[in-house]
């Protein structure tokens, strides 16, 4: 993601949460934070490359925790937020993070499966964590990020999404 970006990213924000980080959250991020990365998703149109998507995560150390993730509303459920968060743990794992955390509304079933489906478990509960409605946050965590099962399993996993990827381009 670069400040170009984040116009863009910005009409994604506003129509996926009711609370909504401002542009200077995001700026602050990209050009403050030594220690936050983040990536827009890209959808190749004819007239030019449309953000479809954005990631970020923070990396302390051996720690990552990803900050957001989020689809624009009339691309989902073509795999960008499961592409986006494979793109997080690769940038994860390359950053030396061997531990990733992120928190999801508990009623959120659909990020909280994709997330279980890469190996991430719920750890706590945050009550009232979301301002907007009081709503409660799950915590979840994967650990082992760079040991030899973990690597199996993303690359099997990564397979599996680019067959499917594939089967649906035809």
């Amino acid at each position: 993601m670069s400040n170009a970006d984040v116009r863009a990213v910005m009409r994604i924000e506003s129509l996926s949460f009711t609370t909504s980080w401002p542009a200077s959250a995001f700026q602050s991020e990209l050009n403050d934070n030594k220690l936050a990365y983040y990536f827009v998703g890209r959808e190749p149109s004819d007239s030019e490359a449309d953000v479809v998507a954005y990631g970020g995560i923070w990396v302390i150390l051996d720690d990552a925790h990803i900050t957001t993730i989020a689809v624009h509303p009339d691309r989902r459920g073509h795999r960008y937020g499961e592409q986006m968060l494979v793109h997080l743990l690769h940038e994860s794992i390359a950053r030396g993070a061997s531990w990733i955390t992120l928190e999801a509304r508990e009623s959120n079933e659909v990020a909280q499966n994709l997330y279980r489906k890469y190996g991430f478990a719920t750890i706590a509960t945050r009550r009232a964590y979301y301002s907007d409605n009081g709503e409660n946050a799950v915590v979840m965590w994967a650990g082992n990020l760079r040991g030899e099962l973990y690597a199996q399993r993303l690359a099997a996993l990564e397979h599996a999404l680019d067959a499917t990827l594939t089967a649906e381009d035809r």
